[in-house]
């Protein structure tokens, strides 16, 4: 066995999330950060070597005058922090519907007058891909140096098979040119175009039969907006059904402003992950516990829409739902590429524990991208990502909230960012 490190993390306190790659922590297993005191962190080839006690990974590596040495100084390092829900590839943005927000108008009715969805639409389809791609750098820059080193990016400001593939072809160039891996999900279904107001299941049909088609050998997954006003959980199982068909992985934007029935939609159809899920009631939450399906709550979302909504997480993590949190990065409802943002919401808003929403941006997140074999904790053999912050527990970090505690970020075994603090 080889066992020359290439990259050490020593004199750190080190939140493992061990033990839970084959499945997500739940109940009173989320927040179990697996710490080590005094711990050392070693690397080679990009994947973890050893993890432990910094005097026993000393005897356990071998290191030389090539090997890169992080003193930490008594700093918490965590696996890279994974944001499984975000619209980062995108072009333009909405400030002009802000003001409109402010005095109360529903986001309903500023989608039903065009605005929302509809108006990023518009920019998207009139973006060229190289707009699109440097915009969203930008956004990615952001999320590294916010410790992010895994993002989801969704299509669906297209909603047409060009627009769509243009902005996949943009997933596809930001994940080659740049750290930060994206998995690429196709929202084709994301809102009705207005071209199709009136006849919903005709571009239902185009959908499946057009976009899914061509969108499937550039996507991981597939999503739908299965909502009241947008696609019907009949439309939504079509769409998802073929998608399933294609090899794709399912995800769905369930009960974020009714109970229409998605959670369990997500749950009949094997999905990865169910998202949003405020308004999702008894039989969902029950659904979802006895599922592999991991609940995706964005309280970014109802933060910035000021809805005094949020997610019911605790009645389901009572419930013994797998919950991960996200951004939800997007022009419209959470503009925000702050993840550490969210982990605040998610203690203040949720009522989750520091301890738990860390588990929630890393291992949960991974499962919630069918990736946690690989990434959402450190252990030997996984993808060496790792963020160190400038504190010495997971408390400090929503603590100190609306500022950026990472100090250093490491993506595949290499210091890709530094940040001065």
């Amino acid at each position: 066995m080889n066992n020359k490190a290439d990259l050490v993390v020593i004199n750190a306190r080190v939140a493992t999330l061990a033990g839970y790659s084959k499945h997500p922590q739940r109940g009173e297993e989320l927040g179990n950060l697996g710490m080590i005191d005094k711990g050392a962190v070693a690397v080679a080839d990009g994947k973890i070597l050893a993890v432990g006690p910094e005097d026993e990974i000393r005897n356990k590596i071998e290191m030389s005058g090539e090997t890169a040495l992080i003193d930490a100084g008594g700093r918490l390092v965590t696996p890279g922090l994974v944001d499984p829900h975000t619209h980062v590839a995108h072009y333009g943005s909405r400030e002009q519907e802000y003001q409109m927000r402010l005095e109360g108008v529903p986001y309903i009715d500023i989608l039903k007058a065009g605005g929302g969805i509809l108006n990023s639409v518009r920019q998207n389809r009139e973006a060229s891909m190289e707009q699109i791609v440097e915009q969203s750098s930008k956004s990615l820059r952001r999320m590294l140096g916010f410790g992010v080193t895994t993002v989801e990016a969704k299509t669906g400001y297209g909603l047409d098979t060009e627009t769509e593939m243009k902005t996949l072809r943009a997933i596809q160039a930001l994940d080659n040119s740049q750290p930060v891996d994206l998995v690429p999900t196709f929202l084709g279904a994301h809102a009705i175009p207005m071209e199709y107001k009136e006849n919903s299941d005709v571009f239902v049909d185009k959908v499946i039969e057009e976009m899914l088609p061509e969108a499937a050998a550039l996507s991981k997954f597939c999503d739908v907006f299965c909502e009241e006003h947008v696609f019907s959980v009949d439309q939504s199982r079509r769409v998802l059904q073929a998608a399933a068909r294609l090899g794709l992985g399912l995800k769905i934007h369930a009960d974020e402003l009714a109970p229409t029935g998605g959670a369990q939609l997500a749950v009949e159809l094997g999905a990865v992950s169910a998202d949003h899920l405020l308004c999702t009631d008894h039989e969902g939450i029950k659904a979802l516990a006895q599922s592999s399906t991991v609940a995706v709550l964005l309280p970014g979302t109802s933060f910035n829409l000021m809805t005094g909504s949020y997610a019911p997480a605790k009645t389901m993590l009572e419930a013994g739902v797998a919950l991960a949190l996200a951004t939800d990065y997007n022009p419209g409802s959470c503009p925000t590429e702050n993840l550490q943002l969210i982990m605040t919401l998610g203690c203040l808003k949720l009522g989750l524990t520091p301890a738990q929403v860390l588990a929630a941006v890393t291992i949960n997140a991974a499962h919630a991208l069918s990736l946690a074999e690989s990434i959402g904790s450190l252990e030997p053999g996984k993808k060496a990502d790792m963020v160190v912050f400038d504190a010495d527990n997971e408390a400090y970090l929503p603590y100190h909230f609306g500022v950026n505690h990472a100090w250093k970020v490491i993506k595949d075994g290499k210091t890709v960012l530094e940040n001065k603090i």
